[in-house]
């Protein structure tokens, strides 16, 4: 078998045993809990700032740091991970984040919920990177993609989840928030005690490692090598791109249908509400793909669409009707041409040895952009909104551009993982 061929085509599909998907849904759960941290901040922002009389500043403080810490957690916890081991960090991020998510729910004011925030967001960017190399460490090569983007169908999970709790005690004040932020500690602590039944490796195989063009060890230089710098930087040139476009609809959606499409805030809030279970079926349709050869095949298909939906929203300007238009297509697309192929195209591509490392560093550039973008969103849209959308029309673009640059060339570079073991100790419990 060539080594260069696509590795959706290098492997027939087989089964993959229950004990796998369960190491996937405990590492999904860190997509889970990020998800669902900053939707829960977003969504109780306001009751936070009645509650504790906040001041705007405060409020702009606590929103940006979300982002902020998740940014600095995963390019932390994804070197420390590579460093000490993962199975360690695996369990110790996902405690921290439990703590974060207690201070934040018994908080008795802003000083206190800014710390809870600090906690947690720390602890669950540290576990984005991680959790997704131990995944990967653990998966069979022929069942790594439906494994790692499993932790996609997690992600979505978390948004309609705390949307959806958002909705139901949107008239129960601080006591609905802290239901809300309290879910979270639930979920944190039981997915501590079932990862810390699981025998992990700390390591990738020393057979993957071994091969040709991957480097080895650990240190810092390695993720200057060819073999993993390119890899990286397509990986986050295209999760970048793609997310400023996801990133800015997901916090400021709701905001752009009231203060542009002239939407009521409980109109605005059920159409986010409604088309979410689409993307969260979806999800579930690109797993069963992922390690076929339609993962890339319907890329290019939806990636199409993608910037299709948000040319009809620039050219509406933003209208109501437009944005319905949008957001189904946008919805359709996302789960085949989103986050999904960025984790996969990075467990495929990346190095083993390193992947907690380069990954976390894509994790932390491209939210720290983010980050900055969304600080100016609200300017921009009050100033034009067919400018902001225009602007991550183009964006959406250049993230099909890098996409396809990753499948035709990255993807068909990167090493055959077809002898690399597929029993890396992972005990069934």
């Amino acid at each position: 078998m060539s080594r260069f061929q696509p590795a959706a085509q290098a492997h027939p599909e087989q089964p993959i045993p229950k004990h796998l998907w369960k190491v996937a849904a405990l590492s999904g759960m860190a997509s889970y809990l990020d998800a669902a941290l900053i939707v829960s901040i977003a969504v109780n922002l306001a009751i936070y700032r009645d509650s504790y009389d906040m001041g705007v500043w405060m409020a702009g403080a606590i929103s940006a740091i979300v982002t902020g810490c998740i940014a600095v957690g995963s390019l932390v916890g994804g070197r420390l991970a590579d460093l000490f081991g993962r199975r360690r960090v695996y369990n110790l991020d996902i405690l921290c984040y439990a703590v974060g998510a207690i201070v934040i729910t018994l908080a008795p004011n802003d000083i206190v919920l800014f710390v809870g925030v600090l906690v947690a967001g720390l602890a669950a960017g540290a576990d984005l990177p991680t959790s997704l190399a131990v995944v990967s460490d653990a998966a069979p090569p022929e069942g790594r993609a439906r494994l790692v983007s499993f932790t996609q169908v997690m992600w979505v999970l978390g948004i309609v989840v705390v949307i959806f709790l958002g909705y139901l005690l949107s008239d129960t004040g601080l006591t609905g928030a802290r239901f809300i932020t309290g879910h979270l500690v639930v979920a944190a602590l039981v997915t501590w005690q079932l990862r810390a039944r699981l025998e992990l490796p700390d390591e990738p195989a020393e057979e993957e490692v071994a091969q040709e063009a991957v480097p080895r060890g650990i240190e810092l230089k390695n993720i200057c090598n060819r073999a993993a710098l390119l890899p990286m930087v397509a990986t986050f040139v295209y999760y970048v791109t793609w997310g400023i476009g996801a990133n800015t609809f997901g916090q400021f959606g709701t905001y752009l249908l009231v203060t542009v499409s002239g939407a009521s805030q409980s109109l605005a809030t059920g159409i986010n509400l409604a088309f979410l279970p689409i993307a969260l079926v979806l999800t579930f349709v690109f797993v069963r793909l992922a390690d076929t050869p339609w993962r890339d095949r319907l890329f290019y298909v939806f990636t199409v669409v993608q910037v299709l939906a948000f040319c009809i929203a620039s050219l509406t300007a933003g209208a109501l009707a437009g944005m319905l238009v949008f957001f189904v297509l946008y919805q359709i697309s996302n789960p085949f041409a989103g986050e999904a192929s960025y984790k996969v195209w990075s467990q495929l591509t990346l190095p083993p040895d390193t992947r907690g490392t380069t990954q976390g560093l894509t994790y932390a550039l491209s939210r720290g952009v983010f980050a900055g973008v969304a600080f100016v969103t609200p300017a921009l849209m009050d100033y034009s909104a067919s400018v902001l959308l225009w602007s991550i029309t183009i964006c959406m673009a250049a993230s099909g551009v890098a996409g396809v640059y990753v499948i035709h060339v990255l993807i068909r570079r990167s090493p055959d993982t077809a002898t690399a073991a597929a029993s890396l100790g992972v005990a069934r419990t």
